[in-house]
């Protein structure tokens, strides 16, 4: 299973990236911002970065920038991302992993085209559970 570093910011994610990308040789991948999804929002996140990713030689980072409903504190601003290509196991790890902790998003099905879920785990560190719906097996 793949897995990912993903980090939060309040707002400057897109100068992280650009800062990222120039001095550690990145690529970046893909950007998405607030305004370019089907998901309801304030008018001043439009520009913000909903998801990002970056590729520094094949360590992957993907990026959000936070809003005023999700106000990001640094040192709980990164997740560790899963990538799964099976339901079953994606569900059973979700349901391991979020027992004695909090689940942040239930699994579910996403306009990207995915299951998604997040959950913070018992020792307070923040996962995401992704299965790309094309890559179910």
């Amino acid at each position: 299973m793949p897995h990912t570093l993903y980090l939060n910011y309040n707002g400057n994610a897109e100068e992280a990236i650009n800062f990222y990308k120039d001095n550690l040789n990145g690529t970046l991948v893909s950007l998405q911002r607030f305004g370019d999804t089907p998901m309801p929002g304030n008018e001043k996140d439009k520009d913000k970065i909903m998801h990002a990713v970056l590729d520094l030689q094949g360590f992957i980072i993907m990026f959000s920038d936070g809003n005023d409903e999700h106000k990001v504190t640094f040192g709980d601003n990164f997740s560790i991302a899963l990538d799964f290509k099976s339901e079953s196991e994606m569900e059973k790890a979700f349901h391991a992993m979020s027992a004695g902790g909090q689940v942040t998003m239930p699994l579910q099905d996403t306009f990207w085209g995915a299951r998604f879920g997040m959950c913070t785990d018992k020792f307070g560190v923040n996962w995401m559970f992704n299965m790309d719906k094309n890559q179910q097996q």
